[in-house]
């Protein structure tokens, strides 16, 4: 399975500046991570050439919030929900399927 992960930077408080940066390269940092060493055993379920998409962002309080964007086999959702717990990431609920304006 072809794991991406990537971050939202839409933020729904707007930080002061600098902050903003900040939590920029954190934001940026931690989908890397999640891509590369936390969901790396998804590489090896099947199907091979099927995606995942997963979406990180902030929540208006800044904690760290995810989102499957696209449809996946129940247990890959299940998979991810735990490492995401894991690392103390919230679901990122919307009322719409669409993210963006």
């Amino acid at each position: 399975m072809i794991v991406t992960v990537v971050p939202i930077f839409d933020f729904e408080v707007q930080p002061a500046q600098p902050l903003k940066k900040v939590m920029t390269a954190r934001l940026k940092r931690l989908s890397e991570e999640l891509q590369a060493i936390h969901l790396k055993d998804l590489e090896f379920v099947e199907p091979f050439l099927a995606d995942i998409v997963i979406y990180l962002s902030y929540n208006p309080k800044y904690t760290v919030r995810w989102r499957i964007a696209n449809d996946v086999p129940k247990d890959v959702e299940l998979i991810v929900a735990d490492v995401c717990a894991r690392l103390n990431y919230i679901f990122w609920k919307t009322a719409t399927l669409n993210v963006f304006k």
